[in-house]
């Protein structure tokens, strides 16, 4: 197999600090299996729900949303997760952000984390963007004090000014996003977890977000774990990738050759196809 040439834009800013961080793990996930219990038959409604469970009629089966899954992030990666929906990736990050707790294997984190995983979590749609603003950075565990102190930055990077005082149910997904990301990146983390945030709102966003994500690797180390539909997003910002399948890993490596296998191989099923591949 010819050397692949790793085409990423990103590589360029972390080779001058890889030398000396490449080594550190901060992620290591072993083994890692999440089954959860489905009804198998399918009820209308919550009373028939009730009814079947309180004549212990209600049958449930096994769903493997991850099956012995393993990989390794190390310090300043920007690591991608590939996958079509329901593969699992949005649960790996889960069990990874410490939302979930594996079925089976176990997930080891170095860091604090800063998690973006679900659109308007923490956020109270009926209030301001203002309150939302103190609510959410209390939920991540700033202080009020420290709030304060980034308030307008946080405002400044979101673009919210001129909505700060209005309802955030009248806010579209991208002006969620644009809050949710900023209050997640005022501080430095270890560790930062994207879940489709960067999919949301306009194109002028998602390059302002990966300009900051840039920053944060290039100036201070940190990790990051990308979910993304977005196959060209992941080969720009990521180095290494990870591309699971039917909750299984299909292959992991280098995030431009995750990223071409994907494309080329993606779409097809059968035996021939089903063997994990690691570069």
């Amino acid at each position: 197999m010819p050397e692949a040439i790793n085409t990423s834009p990103l590589q360029d800013r972390l080779d001058d600090s890889a030398d000396a961080a490449s080594e550190q793990t901060m992620v290591k996930v072993s083994n890692v299996s999440m089954i959860f219990n489905m009804a198998s038959e399918q009820l209308n409604s919550l009373k028939e729900y009730a009814i079947a469970l309180a004549k212990r009629e209600l049958r449930f089966k096994e769903f493997r949303a991850l099956d012995d899954v393993s990989f390794e992030v190390k310090k300043g990666d920007v690591f991608g997760i590939l996958g079509t929906n329901g593969s699992g990736k949005s649960t790996m990050l889960k069990i990874v952000a410490g939302v979930l707790e594996p079925s089976e294997g176990t997930c080891s984190i170095h860091g604090n984390i800063a998690p973006l995983i679900e659109l308007g979590a923490g956020f109270d749609l009926e209030l301001t963007a203002r309150e939302n603003i103190y609510l959410n950075g209390a939920l991540l565990g700033y202080s009020k004090k420290f709030i304060e102190q980034h308030f307008d930055e946080i405002v400044d990077f979101a673009d919210i000014e001129k909505f700060l005082d209005m309802p955030m149910k009248n806010y579209s997904s991208g002006m969620v996003a644009r809050i949710a990301f900023a209050i997640a990146t005022v501080i430095i983390p270890d560790i930062l977890i994207v879940d489709e945030v960067l999919s949301v709102g306009d194109f002028m966003f998602q390059q302002k977000c990966e300009e900051r994500i840039t920053r944060l690797i290039k100036e201070h180390g940190v990790t990051v774990l990308i979910v993304s539909h977005n196959n060209d997003q992941i080969e720009r910002l990521c180095n290494r990738a990870i591309w699971i399948e039917k909750g299984r890993v299909r292959m992991i490596g280098d995030a431009h050759e995750v990223c071409e296998a994907y494309r080329l191989l993606g779409g097809r099923t059968g035996s021939q196809d089903s063997e994990k591949l690691v570069f």
